[in-house]
């Protein structure tokens, strides 16, 4: 099936490449992105979310290989385990590389998610890094579960709000939340 969003995956990559903030649909609910690399970018969705900037963001890639390249030494195990996960999970890592600085926790972990969905997993491989997607809301409110219910302050602070998908009546949920340390897990939202 060919899908219809290639004017949507145009526009995003022009925002992306220069510095902005997209609105997009994820293998979960809507998401605040931009290109994860960049910290002022980075910086932009801190101040829209109204969000402290300690508090860590999500990041998306397409592959395996990804994570390998962007965190040191990851235990490989994990890739077992996602591969029997059925809901969408995002992994907090150890030892992020490359990233906006304040996009990393503290700790220097990060929470990486590999998405499956297609709009997602199209954007991510033409732009070639890794992007952020955090829900689209003011830090501190309601998750959004479809795009008819996200708040007009956070679309009006969007450089380029993606077609595609809007009219989905699905409510969608948050992905899964784990910390992996040399094969234990630890459940951070289920």
């Amino acid at each position: 099936m060919v899908e219809n969003f290639e004017s949507d995956i145009l526009a995003c990559l022009t925002v992306l490449n220069n510095g902005g903030l997209i609105l997009y649909p994820t293998d979960t609910v809507w998401g605040i992105g931009c290109d994860a690399t960049n910290t002022e970018a980075v910086q932009k969705v801190f101040e829209l979310k109204q969000r402290a900037d300690n508090k860590a963001l999500i990041v998306l890639v397409t592959e395996e290989q990804d994570i390998l390249k962007y965190v040191a030494a990851p235990d490989l195990e994990v890739f077992d385990y996602l591969a029997t996960t059925t809901k969408p999970t995002t992994v907090i890592y150890q030892g992020a590389i490359g990233f906006a600085a304040q996009l990393t926790g503290q700790d220097g972990s990060v929470g990486i998610r590999i998405c499956k969905e297609p709009f997602c997993r199209q954007l991510i491989k033409r732009f070639k890094k890794p992007i952020v997607s955090t829900s689209a809301n003011i830090s501190g409110q309601p998750t959004p579960s479809q795009y008819s219910t996200i708040d007009v302050k956070i679309v009006k602070g969007i450089d380029y709000v993606v077609q595609w998908r809007q009219n989905e009546q699905k409510e969608a949920q948050p992905s899964s939340v784990i910390r992996w340390n040399s094969g234990q897990i630890e459940i951070l939202r289920p």
